[in-house]
């Protein structure tokens, strides 16, 4: 009897008890877990596999096209979609009616508008998220150290990121206010820093946030990883100093070289006027007009890819 309660203890008591159940969650768990596991276990080689499919997986994903709101976000401007087109069209508005008030022609009013309405908000967005970024890039070495000193001092790595929001210069604080409040709705830090390399598109932010997310899925020294990536940081502002300094005359030269034709023109109008008026007052002078200003752009576009760099 005690040999019969025995084995009815050791193969039926785990079942009505649960046990058996139990261990089938936990065996699941494990199982979904076990790449995280194996990578923070210690053995090198399935540490560097995480690496390298968080890696692989970073590279082969597909970047969305920058929408309208994004595009604001990221030039700094406390406003709407609604309210930028509403201004882009009243500046429009505005200019096509001013030129038609100097020159009655319905056709050149209408470009001037279209250039004022569309062209011109786009590249004050454009020149205006380029110069934040630039700000950004000088700032954030910065931020990557205070998270440095942070870490070893035993701060957690969300209360380093609430120093920055609160204490660091723009556009540095803002973005990593962001981080803050997209963890305090329910976000991770790797999903937070994912969309903090979305909202700003280069690679130091990128960089970033492959170092948190490797940190987060494979673990190892955070402020060891985050050091390293200040060097890279660092280096990378040098050479692009560096090189800017080197094209430096590349580009005055451009500039000399693409102003010319304006200033000779210019002069030649002032100086004898009805020698130039041929442009202006015949058909076939008109067409030469077009034909230069194409080859024009197209040599300046030619230079300006020949000087820029991208680093």
């Amino acid at each position: 009897m005690l040999a019969v309660g025995g084995v009815m203890y050791a193969f039926v008591y785990p079942y009505l008890s649960g046990e058996i159940h139990a261990q089938k969650r936990t065996a699941a768990l494990m199982a979904s877990s076990g790449g995280r596991r194996d990578a923070r276990s210690g053995d090198p080689a399935k540490r560097r596999k995480m690496i390298q499919e968080s890696l692989k997986g970073v590279e082969t994903k597909k970047k969305a096209k920058v929408t309208l709101e994004q595009r604001i976000a990221q030039a700094g401007l406390a406003t709407t979609r609604p309210v930028f087109l509403l201004a882009s069209a009243g500046f429009g508005l505005l200019v096509a009616f001013l030129v038609f008030v100097f020159d009655p022609d319905i056709l050149v009013a209408l470009g001037a508008g279209l250039v004022a309405g569309i062209g011109a908000p786009h590249w004050l967005l454009g020149f205006l998220a380029k110069r934040r970024i630039a700000k950004f890039i000088a700032e954030f070495p910065g931020a990557v150290d205070i998270i440095i000193r942070g870490v070893k001092a035993g701060l957690p790595l969300a209360d380093c990121f609430r120093m920055i929001a609160s204490e660091a210069p723009e556009p540095v604080r803002s973005e990593f206010r962001q981080i803050v409040e997209s963890q305090a709705i329910g976000l991770s830090i790797a999903e937070a820093t994912e969309r903090f390399a979305e909202r700003v598109p280069v690679a130091e932010a990128s960089f970033f946030s492959i170092v948190i997310s490797l940190q987060q899925k494979a673990g190892g020294n955070l402020s060891e990883a985050l050091g390293n990536l200040a060097s890279v940081l660092r280096e990378r502002k040098k050479m692009k100093a560096k090189v800017k300094s080197m094209s430096a005359e590349a580009k005055a030269s451009a500039g000399i070289i693409g102003s010319l034709p304006f200033l000779v023109g210019l002069i030649v109008w002032f100086t004898n006027p009805a020698y130039i008026g041929v442009l202006f007052n015949t058909t076939v002078g008109n067409f030469i007009i077009g034909a230069s200003l194409l080859w024009m752009t197209i040599g300046v576009f030619i230079m300006k890819k020949m000087i820029d760099f991208d680093i």
